[in-house]
């Protein structure tokens, strides 16, 4: 779900002026709002199923397509579109029985064979999150009903994944349209409305009146109101133009309670320094674990929440979140606030007279949080020597350019975060870190009994704090904010809350 990508969306568009709002909801004679307005980050990248983003960017799709399967709010995992899904023995097949009463905006029927190419075309196609079906070798519809997926190994996150952009379904009718980007054929919730909407800035929609489970509609009307900068959001929430809206930080929460809104807070990431290069490929210093240790050690992760994260956190060393099985709460105080500890680490690997890290910097994330956290590294013999990355922050991390830098990461269900961050190719593991332990619990992960998968997700937690393999200070808190009139259930695992967990306060 790539929502280390929302730190440069955010930064692109936070030169922009207000592109446009819209007028908050509008009470029917009963008294429910009959239209929810809800603030977003970002406009829509595309409306066509293949090139869908997530994230932030997830009510878009959700509005006009259902997935294969649910994601509900605590991570787990239930039926949709298909009302059951079994796996062959060692879960290379997956075979998904579908609703039979189903149909597109268009109104053709929505079958396996659909269902089929849908999944074809969105690992073949452009979505930031192809990824998702990667281990798809085919897709076919066995019968109208039913649709049998062949994996080139077996994926442990693959269900998850149709809960969101990969498992959305287009009419093939659409696919070869010429507005096929702009004018969405599902049979999600919604009907786009393309005259009254704005492309970039405001996306109206209207209740889909043959939507086959009516009762996840709440509201007649939908609008998504994109605000480029926290100045117009915060604006639109005093002056009531928004009922829910995400927030870019917790900079104005004080501001937006007291504007009469509710903040329903969830801990989606994690913050504070990648040690990537654990082999000492750039420094020597990274490949000793007591550097790193010592390292972990030096910050003072309380001080660090409520000077960056505004408090708005919870300390931590682990980069599992709360709901992984692995996810263990003595971990999160695996390495207090300890300089001369952090300082005679550093003298046992040999740098008692201190050593010295290349790190980028960037004022897209501040310039104070450097300062701070250089600042603690100096007092216990580390300096930091900082090159200004500007725009190229994140391309340069990933090149990878530095051995070590400031970081704010996504907490993913197990098997995608082990994928994004620790596995030997993970996108955050750019120098491919790669050892006997780490590839033994991860096979065992993969393919093993599920008592056996979860025990190896827990020796994998706690042999990378152990080993220091991150410098993590906190789990931030993400805000999403809602007026008197609507209440939401957050995503455990995602920026936004899914659309059918917003409902009306008469």
């Amino acid at each position: 779900m790539f929502r280390w990508k929302r730190l440069t969306a955010i930064a692109a568009v936070v030169a922009l002026g207000l592109t446009g709002c819209a007028a908050g909801g509008s009470d029917s004679s009963s008294g429910s709002p009959t239209t929810l307005t809800l603030g977003v980050l970002v406009p829509a990248t595309t409306f066509e199923a293949s090139g869908l983003n997530w994230a932030n960017e997830s009510p878009y799709g959700q509005a006009v397509y259902d997935s294969l399967l649910r994601g509900n709010p605590d991570g787990s995992i239930a039926p949709n579109l298909a009302t059951d899904y079994t796996y062959n023995a060692d879960k290379t097949v997956l075979t998904l029985k579908l609703r039979t009463d189903v149909k597109f905006t268009d109104g053709t029927a929505l079958d396996a064979s659909a269902v089929a190419q849908n999944l074809l075309r969105f690992r073949d196609g452009t979505s930031p999150n192809k990824s998702y079906l990667a281990a798809v070798a085919d897709a076919t519809a066995t019968d109208t009903s039913t649709v049998t997926i062949t994996l080139k190994a077996s994926d442990p996150s693959l269900l998850s994944n149709l809960t969101r952009n990969a498992g959305m379904v287009e009419s093939p009718a659409a696919f070869t349209k010429a507005d096929v980007a702009t004018n969405p054929v599902g049979s999600g919730p919604y009907i786009l409305d393309v005259a009254k909407t704005v492309v970039g800035t405001s996306y109206v929609f209207e209740k889909n009146p043959n939507y086959w489970k009516p009762a996840d509609v709440h509201y007649d009307n939908l609008t998504l109101s994109v605000f480029s900068d926290a100045t117009a959001l915060l604006n639109a929430i005093k002056g009531g133009q928004v009922n829910a809206t995400n927030t870019a930080s917790n900079n104005d929460l004080d501001q937006i309670t007291a504007a009469g809104f509710t903040i329903n807070p969830l801990e989606l990431n994690w913050t504070g320094l990648m040690l990537i290069d654990r082999d000492g490929t750039s420094n020597p210093a990274l490949g000793d674990v007591r550097v790193r240790q010592a390292i972990n050690y030096a910050f003072d992760t309380k001080a660090l929440l409520q000077a960056v994260g505004q408090g708005y956190g919870t300390p931590t060393s682990q980069i599992f979140p709360k709901t992984s099985v692995g996810y263990d709460p003595a971990l999160d105080s695996a390495y207090t606030y300890d300089p001369a500890k952090a300082k005679a680490l550093l003298a046992a690997a040999g740098y008692a007279n201190g050593l010295t890290l290349q790190m980028p910097s960037t004022s897209l994330l501040g310039t104070a949080v450097f300062t701070l956290y250089a600042q603690q590294l100096k007092d216990v013999g580390i300096t930091v020597n900082f090159t200004d990355a500007g725009n190229n922050y994140i391309s340069d991390v990933l090149a990878p350019k530095y051995g070590s830098y400031y970081f704010i990461l996504q907490e993913d269900p197990d098997w995608a975060l082990i994928q994004f961050s620790i596995a030997p190719n993970a996108t955050f593991n750019s120098y491919h870190t790669q050892n006997a332990t780490v590839d033994a619990l991860i096979e065992k992960i993969h393919n093993g009994s599920q008592a056996d998968s979860d025990q190896a997700v827990k020796d994998l937690n706690k042999y990378v704090v152990d080993n220091a393999w991150f410098a993590p200070w906190y789990r931030m808190q993400s805000s999403f904010a809602t007026d008197a009139h609507t209440k939401v259930t957050v995503q455990a695992d995602n920026a936004y809350p899914y659309l059918w967990n917003f409902t009306p306060i008469s």
